[in-house]
């Protein structure tokens, strides 16, 4: 017997059909996913030249750059090539499942038969007993104890005489890997979709300024379809030292010039809004921003107020004629060995106020008031002036992201978990009772298949015989 010419598509579909095509795929994309997770998709040229020189050298480090740059890796996940691998994959797990589908449908579809003669001869689980009584008088406790392994028997009459008892659970488990498939499928859906429909970007935000634009990574303009508002920027530090603790920026979402939403946003507290997340990500001083400082005053009565000024204006403690007059700032304040103040840093790490006060025209004090500092709040007379902030010079640094695909994502990762579930702690379990009558006694054949895990299935069958040990003729 001749075998048959393969045609072209034939040769196409075993090639896609092929296990080993999917490993080679498999392979591939995990490689290349390693890269692109070293390598910082879309970033600057200079942070992966200096990860590259960690990794190669400072010599071989330009070399490497430039290969990895030709061949796609600093932004791999809109590359060509891997989303070929993508839908090549995608084909394989599509072509793999359509070619073996139909043979696992027959299984699970069909109604479990009784055993011929000639199949008991194959199924691999076979155990014996014999039972006092006939066969009709021990059908009921059979029926019994195999409803109590979750089987619900049916019954047909032998030829040879007697009757068998059959069932079936679980069939349904033989397609947890199909359904793995088409999570697998679903998943890169959605991450296509995320990664060409989507959008990634930042948002730099003053102190009271408003945006309905968001920049991409080559700084190309975003309209976002409604606008952001940075109400305030606020930075925590760990007690006297420089590292920040907790920055956090209020925000406001104006949409058609009404206020739709505020929201208080901190690193791992993001704002989601009109399917975009705003992430905290950076904050800055602004070059050459004037704001107003926000002082909280107590005077000699005991009555705070809390007064707005500008640098150069002044304001009264209440209760007195005592005016203070705002004359300088430093955003870092710091004093050295011989008490000459100088400023540290451009950042809002030690924000400090020089006020003069003076009373009638005649100066009476001054000095620097630190926020951080509440010792410098209280004045020589007893009255107090804190530095709640120095509002409108900061800016908050937004990333901002937007993934249609990932809600089918979500719904991947739920069938694959499904899939995962039936493919490893399910099985396809069979069993069939044989009973027969031997004089006055019975004898009872157990046979059972199980598609996975038949050990755990033989030792249910142990106690499935056990629990005829009450009728057993010893």
């Amino acid at each position: 017997m001749t075998e048959r010419k393969k045609s072209f598509v034939d040769r196409i579909w075993d090639l896609f059909a092929s296990i080993k095509l999917a490993v080679v795929l498999f392979f591939l994309i995990a490689l290349s996913s390693i890269v692109g997770t070293v390598i910082e998709q879309g970033g600057e040229p200079e942070k992966n030249l200096i990860l590259l020189k960690r990794l190669f050298g400072d010599s071989l480090a330009p070399s490497a750059y430039r290969v990895f740059e030709t061949l796609g890796f600093m932004d791999m996940y809109r590359s060509w090539w891997f989303v070929a691998l993508l839908a090549l994959f995608s084909a394989n797990l599509i072509i793999c499942s359509l070619d073996r589908l139909p043979r696992i449908w027959k299984l699970v579809s069909e109604p479990l038969k009784p055993l011929s003669p000639l199949m008991a001869m194959t199924v691999p689980i076979r155990k014996n007993v014999q039972l006092k009584g006939s066969p009709a008088s021990i059908r009921e406790k059979l029926v019994q104890v195999l409803k109590s392994l979750g089987f619900n028997a049916e019954e047909s009459a032998m030829e040879d005489g007697g009757y068998q008892l059959y069932s079936q659970k679980g069939r349904y488990s033989r397609l947890g890997v199909y359904i793995t498939h088409l999570s697998i499928i679903v998943i890169m859906l959605g991450a296509v979709i995320g990664v060409f429909f989507g959008f990634r970007g930042y948002l730099p935000i003053q102190e009271g300024y408003i945006s309905d634009i968001a920049y991409a990574r080559d700084d190309t303009e975003h309209k976002l379809g409604f606008a952001i508002r940075c109400d305030d920027f606020d930075v925590e530090f760990y007690d006297m030292s420089d590292m920040p603790k907790v920055y956090r920026s209020r925000l406001t979402v104006i949409r058609d010039g009404k206020e739709v939403l505020k929201k208080v946003v901190e690193v791992n507290s993001p704002l989601r809004y009109g399917g975009y997340t705003f992430y905290q990500s950076n904050y800055g001083m602004v070059p050459d921003a004037q704001g107003y400082f926000i002082l909280k005053i107590r005077g000699s009565s005991g009555k705070a107020v809390t007064v707005n000024r500008m640098p150069g204006e002044s304001f009264v403690i209440p209760g007195t004629e005592i005016v203070g007059t705002i004359r300088d700032f430093s955003p870092a304040l710091a004093m050295d060995n011989s008490g000459k103040t100088f400023t540290y840093s451009d950042m809002m790490n030690n924000p400090a106020v020089y006020i003069e006060f003076s009373e009638g025209g005649k100066a009476k004090y001054a000095g620097w008031i630190l926020r951080r500092f509440p010792a410098t709040w209280r004045l020589p007379d007893g009255n107090m002036v804190e530095l709640v902030d120095y509002w409108g010079v900061q800016y908050t640094g937004l990333q901002v992201r937007k993934d249609p695909g990932v809600w089918l994502v979500y719904l991947g990762s739920g069938i694959m978990t499904l899939g995962l579930y039936m493919a490893f702690f399910m099985s396809h379990r069979r069993i069939w009772v044989l009973v027969r009558s031997e004089g006055r006694h019975s004898t009872v054949t157990v046979l059972a298949t199980a598609s996975k895990n038949r050990p755990s299935f033989e030792r249910k069958i142990e106690r499935f015989i056990a629990g005829l040990s009450g009728e057993a003729d010893g």
